[in-house]
């Protein structure tokens, strides 16, 4: 008779890891994550690369071309109303999300990099944040001394939607 050992090995999930999410500033005072699923690509462009379009939104910046498809571009910080050093710019950090078939670039001051949070994490931000954000948010969450606000980007683009038709 032969003795077997079998050893067992924890492999955590990824969902137990937490999910993925780009983490960028807004403005000086307010950072943000959003989902990597929705996150098509992280890039810096020329101011001159987005053509501004007459009639539109202050928070819409105009039409750029990504990959031969032409996106809008939207600045979040006026999206959201939120203050910020409104200096002449050379260039844009711009994150392209895409929700089912919809691109939008989203204008932000500066991308960190990434970050796992754990969906346990993440709270309602009606009571943390202005009011006017909460429509834009599936939650924040508190870490250290600041407020993540936890992006939804299903109503970031149908935002933009309604403010380009």
């Amino acid at each position: 008779m032969t003795n077997s050992k079998l050893t067992l090995y924890y492999q955590p999930s990824e969902s137990a890891l937490g999910d993925s999410y780009l983490q960028f500033q807004i403005n000086q005072q307010t950072t943000a994550v959003l989902l990597v699923t929705h996150t098509q690509e992280a890039i810096i462009v020329p101011v001159e690369s987005v053509t501004s379009m007459p009639n539109m939104p202050a928070c819409v910046l105009g039409l750029m071309n990504w990959r031969s498809r032409v996106i809008w571009v939207i600045e979040k910080k006026k999206m959201f109303n939120l203050e910020g050093l409104d200096h002449p710019l050379r260039q844009y950090n711009i994150i392209v999300i895409k929700v089912e078939s919809n691109l939008l670039g989203l204008v932000v001051q500066e991308i960190k990099g990434t970050t796992k949070l754990m969906a346990d994490d993440i709270h309602s931000p009606v009571g943390q944040v202005a009011a006017s954000l909460v429509p834009y948010l599936c939650g924040c969450v508190e870490q250290k001394e600041e407020i993540l606000l936890v992006l939804d980007a299903h109503s970031i683009v149908n935002y933009s939607h309604a403010g380009s038709d």
